[in-house]
């Protein structure tokens, strides 16, 4: 059942990261290209309830406005580089309002387990890149492609989970809104904020 709901036009990407450090990041023609497939992957999955997809797609909005922010080992700000779970726990606080785990594999254990072929936007994507699963993380995005800070040297980007390298290491996906989030989670989360 498709929501009646109105999805924000193509160009609410460039309204919602008109900031600063997006402008610095994203050129304009990169910020269209992205609003457009957002609006169209997130068309696409307006079947969930109209508070989580708004709040899926501001986390998508939120994580796509760093983009070209540098990768930094242990990173948890935009202005100084972002690691994989740093970058993901940073876009969770700002957007949920509810700090993560510091480690990947510590965020795999929250939420709900989601099927890959039932990914929506706003998802969590682990994947076994250091011969350990769960030991990178990223935000999917739709159309099977992930936003994520990769490695030491480059920066924050998409990438397409069915190329043969993420394909390969692909260890599953997490749910974690403030809908699904259990309650004990909830607890967890706020104590790691104080």
């Amino acid at each position: 059942v498709q929501s009646a709901t109105t999805h924000p036009a193509p160009n609410a990407f460039n309204a919602a990261t008109n900031d600063s450090v997006s402008n610095k990041i994203a050129p304009n023609h990169l910020k269209e290209e992205l609003s457009t497939f957002l609006f169209n992957a997130l068309s696409s999955t307006a079947h969930s309830a109209d508070q989580v997809v708004t709040k899926a797609s501001d986390l998508v909005l939120n994580a796509l406005s760093l983009i070209g922010v540098n990768y930094r080992y242990g990173g948890n700000h935009p202005s100084s580089g972002l690691d994989c779970s740093g970058f993901v726990r940073y876009v969770v606080r700002d957007t949920l309002g509810f700090l993560l785990p510091r480690r990947a594999i510590e965020m795999s254990r929250l939420g709900e387990a989601v099927a890959k072929e039932s990914l929506q936007p706003g998802d969590l994507v682990f994947f076994n890149t250091m011969r350990s699963a769960f030991s990178h993380v990223g935000i999917y995005i739709g159309d099977n492609k992930f936003v994520h800070a990769p490695s030491t040297g480059k920066q924050i980007r998409v990438d397409n989970m069915h190329t043969s390298y993420w394909s390969r290491r692909y260890n599953g996906a997490r749910r974690v809104n403030t809908e699904i989030i259990s309650d004990s989670d909830k607890r967890l989360a706020r104590l790691r904020k104080q």
